[in-house]
Order: structure tokens, then sequence, then C-alpha cells
């Protein structure tokens, strides 16, 4: 028994069953303060606190157009790689035929090394000419804005207006070739468009004309996070322009370079309407010029089109991109360490 008026000893309880559990105490104290902090914030905002749930309904439309669209289109494409479907029919399971198939179509290797060339010839000049294009913007000048805005210009023009000035600007009785001839630089038209080959650079120049301005907008980001004091130190040790960019712009930068590479090349293996505008249906003459992505299309259209041997070279074609981009986040990795 206890005296009147006196707690009981600690660890005691005055009853049986009355003592709390460990640790209900703090639970519950945390749990209050959590239910005040509530009521605060509802104070404050006028809004009532919602469930766990809550902020996934405002996800939910951006997540089903994800998996409507670029998921299960992706998913549906991987099926169909392993079948015989067409365009009007459905197929069976075919296995790895369709890959096989492609291994030993000649039509296959042509397009794959177009599109392996178009890359190694296209990255390059997008990572360096728009790195010294916006060096160049870059100052500031008086009227500098106004080239700032002609270099985009190409950007915002849609591709099919874009290869047709460059069809009317290449084609024989094209503005090039009457140049040339007016200059007696050439005695017969050059073949822009009726040769592979020379339909091929011809569209390598479109395609690098056309992202110019794009990759200079992100330069020019990157450029601006560039600190002035470091050029104007190798400014007073002497350094001159070339000497500063190679010294302080391209380390500074070297990153961006990276990401412009990557996207580039993702860009010249999925490189399709150039090859379309400027070659016609056929891919230039034999089907010479044709790129992965311009096959893709001719062999899963039409009637007869097979859509199970298009959804295999599809994820060769998806295979192959994944390699170059891996790679170039392989060299981001190496670059940061």
């Amino acid at each position: 028994m206890t005296a009147a008026g006196t707690r009981p000893a600690a660890g005691t309880c005055p009853a049986a069953g009355t003592c709390p559990a460990a640790g209900t105490r703090p639970a519950a104290a945390a749990a209050r303060r959590r239910r005040a902090a509530l009521r605060a914030m509802e104070a404050d905002t006028g809004l009532p606190h919602r469930t766990w749930w809550t902020p996934y309904l405002f996800l939910a439309p951006g997540l089903a157009m994800v998996l409507l669209f670029s998921i299960w289109p992706f998913v549906n494409t991987v099926v169909l790689s392993f079948t015989d479907a067409r365009i009007l029919r459905g197929g069976g399971f075919v296995g790895l035929d369709n890959y096989r198939r492609a291994f030993a179509d000649p039509d296959f290797w042509v397009a794959t090394g177009n599109s392996v060339l178009y890359l190694l010839v296209v990255v390059p000049c997008l990572v360096l000419l728009p790195l010294a294009l916006a060096v160049l913007v870059h100052a500031k000048v008086p009227g500098i804005g106004f080239f700032r805005s002609a270099f985009y210009t190409p950007v915002i023009a849609s591709a099919v207006v874009v290869g047709l000035i460059w069809q009317w600007v290449l084609r024989s009785d094209g503005l090039v070739n009457t140049v040339f001839q007016r200059l007696r630089l050439v005695s017969e038209p050059v073949p822009f468009l009726t040769d592979s080959t020379m339909l091929l650079v011809s569209a390598m120049i479109v395609t690098v004309w056309k992202g110019l301005g794009y990759y200079m907008v992100f330069y020019l980001a990157a450029l601006g996070n560039v600190p002035a004091s470091l050029h104007e130190a190798a400014a007073i040790d002497g350094a001159g322009p070339v000497r500063r960019f190679l010294s302080i712009t391209v380390p500074q930068v070297k990153s961006m370079m990276l990401l412009v590479g990557t996207l580039s090349a993702i860009s010249a293996l999925r490189v399709f309407t150039e090859i379309y505008i400027l070659g016609g249906e056929s891919g230039g003459p034999g089907g010479g010029a044709r790129t992965l992505p311009f096959l893709i299309r001719q062999v899963g259209l039409g009637f007869s089109g097979e859509t199970g041997y298009a959804s295999a070279i599809s994820i060769l074609l998806f295979l192959l991109t994944l390699v170059f981009s891996l790679l170039g986040r392989r060299l981001a990795k190496g670059d940061e360490a």
C-alpha cells in the first residue's frame, strides 16, 4: 500500500493492467505533434489534409499517357518481333526466325551501315560546330540577338519544309548546280540527289544545318556558367583566344559536349525525313541510301507489310541505340571521376 498523496515508485503500477506499454507515451506524443502540425498547415493554407495517395492522382494522367503511348507499344513491338504477323492478319509464334532473317538480309546490313556512317559523320559535326557557333554569338556585342535568332530559325522550321527547300537547292537544275555551272566549276550537274553516296552526304548536311541552332542553345547555357575570371586571368597571362578556348572553354563544357554527343547520336540513328524528302520513297537509287528507320517503314507498311519482321528490325535498332547511349553514359561517368 502507498501512503495517500504519494506517487508510486518508479517501475511500479498503481493497479494491475494500468501501466502503458513501453514506447506508448512517446508514440502518442509524436502522433499528437503530427496532428497539430497538420492542423497548423490546414489553417495556414486553407486546404484540408489529403491522404497518402493524393499526389498520385496528379501523376495519373501523365503515367497513363506514358503507359499507353510508350510502354505498351514497346512491349507490343517486342511480342510482334517473335511472330510472322502482317498488316491485315495476325501471326503465329516463330521464335527467332525474324532475327535470323535480318542478319541474313543484305538490305538490313546496307541500312545498318548507312545509319552507323550517318552517326559517325553527323555526331562530331553537331558536337564541335555548335560549340564554335555558341562561342561566337556568346559575345556581348550590339545586334548579337539578331544572329542568335537567325541561327535558331532552322530549328523551329518544319523538317518537311527544310527538306523541300534543300531538294530545290540540290537538284540537277537547282541553285547549287546552276551556280557551279555558271562559274564553270563543273561541266555536268553534280548528282546530289541521284547518287546514293551523294544523297546520303546531302542528307547529312541538312541534318547538321538544322541541328546547329538547337545544340547552340545547349552550349550557350553551359558557357553562361563559365566564370569570366578564368578568361581574364588567362588573358593577363598572355593566352590568346585559341589557347583560352582549348584550356578553359572546352574543359568547362565537356559534360555538355558528352550530352550533345549522346542526343545527336540517338537522333542520327533515327533519321528518316531527310532521306525520304531528298531521295523519295525508294531511299535513293536502288535504295542505297536507306537507313534503318527507312527500312522499317518499307518492310512494315503496305497491304503486304510484314509487321513481325519490321518489329524485329525495330528491336535491333533499339539495341544499337542503347549501345551508343550506354557508351555516352560511360564516358560521362569517366569524365566525372
